[in-house]
């Protein structure tokens, strides 16, 4: 059993259940899309909550100039007239830098084909101790995790000695600019957790993540004389499969925290555009998609490596030794991340998590990119532990257990006891 004392006791009771039910329902039904005004509402409707619990609340318009221009800026895949950042602190004996972040993303995918979800994706739905819709998993659990960890230290009445912060933030799904803001505004911790779903484990690494888009130039030419013409389409072929032989060669010798991950540093083509007229050779192809970036390998290295497989590819092929294939980096741009070998956080988080009867979680990396790298990249020690399993992620069957949220929200709740320390 674990060793706790009255006030980590007062604190792990007063998580409460419906309290978690209420408010991740309440977040799942605004439609926060990437980009959408939605964004920006779920944004105040968390900075509302933080001030309901006595946060002092830090609510801003992001600068999306100053983004769009910043160089040390992660980048975008959508376009916003406008962006919030929330952070909110709560009280503690002493000033200065909160011991713990508890960071969070607020925005969410599009459900996509909506007729394959059992209902409407933005009308939560409990059923079987799972509450399903987008965004539920991925991650506005972990979101109210953090707060229901929060309202349960005000519910126990302990006093923090130093303070505890929450970050919301919008903008990581396409490259991390609710984070980025909040540190460049000055938001700063001595650790971090983000409680991205994490299935049980903690995670302490992950891949990066580059979007690029390929553009292929073939001839046109009558469909009955397609001899005459070069397909873009059968040279994108050649490119693909050399693609294919280049991500093999990229996952050997992986992070053995990926386990049995097959393609912790892969390469997804995710869009195809070609021709404008069935009877007739496309002259010209564009392919978009999403490059895997190594644990540890500089962003600059990653590309340099993409962009010379890609010329050697092109200069085996007579036609496309002519005519290279033209590669351009777009979108977010995820650096790979880690917290730093033998940092107190990770026994200080799987303590937590075993004490509030999640059991000793196992230590993982993750082959998506998140807001870790720009918290570790601010110098702040940062893990991922929350609920929710990411395979079911941005998918028709987004859900997660109601259990796992409660526990999520007991060991931080914990974690924050013995970070910040007690007045």
């Amino acid at each position: 059993m674990p060793q706790l004392t009255a006030a980590e006791e007062r604190v792990l009771a007063a998580v409460d259940e419906s309290w978690v039910v209420d408010r991740l329902s309440t977040l799942v039904a605004v439609p926060s899309v990437g980009g959408t005004p939605a964004e920006s509402e779920v944004q105040h409707l968390l900075a509302g909550w933080l001030t309901e619990l006595d946060c002092a609340v830090d609510l801003w318009p992001i600068d999306l100039a100053e983004a769009a221009t910043a160089a040390d800026a992660p980048g975008q895949e959508v376009e916003r007239s406008e962006a919030w950042g929330v952070v909110g602190t709560v009280p503690a004996a002493e000033e200065g830098t909160p011991a713990l972040v508890l960071a969070g993303h607020t925005d969410v995918v599009p459900p996509g084909d909506r007729t394959r979800w059992a209902g409407d994706p933005f009308v939560p739905r409990l059923a079987a101790g799972e509450l399903h819709g987008r965004g539920a998993c991925d991650m506005k659990a972990g979101v109210v995790a953090s707060l229901a960890a929060v309202a349960a230290l005000r519910t126990a009445g302990v006093r923090l000695r130093r303070p505890l912060a929450l970050h919301g933030v919008v903008g990581e799904e396409d490259g991390g600019l609710g984070a980025w803001a909040a540190l460049r505004r000055g938001h700063r911790g001595d650790l971090c957790v983000i409680p991205e779903p994490t299935a049980g484990a903690v995670v302490t690494a992950h891949a990066g993540a580059l979007t690029f888009r390929l553009e292929v130039t073939g001839k046109a030419a009558h469909a009955a004389m397609r001899d005459r013409g070069v397909s873009a389409v059968e040279l994108f072929g050649l490119v693909h499969a050399g693609l294919r032989e280049f991500e093999a060669e990229r996952q050997r010798d992986a992070d053995p925290r990926f386990g049995d991950s097959r393609f912790p540093y892969g390469i997804s083509i995710g869009r195809v555009e070609a021709g404008d007229w069935a009877s007739s050779v496309p002259d010209r192809l564009v392919a978009e998609g999403r490059y895997g970036v190594r644990i540890g390998e500089p962003v600059d290295a990653a590309k340099q490596a993409l962009e010379s497989r890609l010329a050697t590819l092109c200069a085996a092929d007579p036609w496309l030794a002519a005519h290279p294939v033209r590669l351009t980096w777009t979108g977010g741009e995820f650096a790979s991340g880690a917290l730093p070998a033998g940092s107190p956080l990770l026994p200080a988080v799987r303590r937590a998590v075993d004490d509030a009867g999640g059991g000793v979680p196992p230590e993982r990396a993750l082959a998506a990119g998140t807001d870790l790298r720009l918290y570790a990249a601010a110098g702040i020690p940062t893990l991922h532990y929350g609920p929710g399993d990411l395979n079911l992620a941005h998918g028709p069957e987004e859900r997660v257990s109601v259990a796992e949220v409660v526990t999520a929200a007991r060991a931080l709740a914990l974690l924050a006891v013995r970070t910040c320390g007690l007045r």
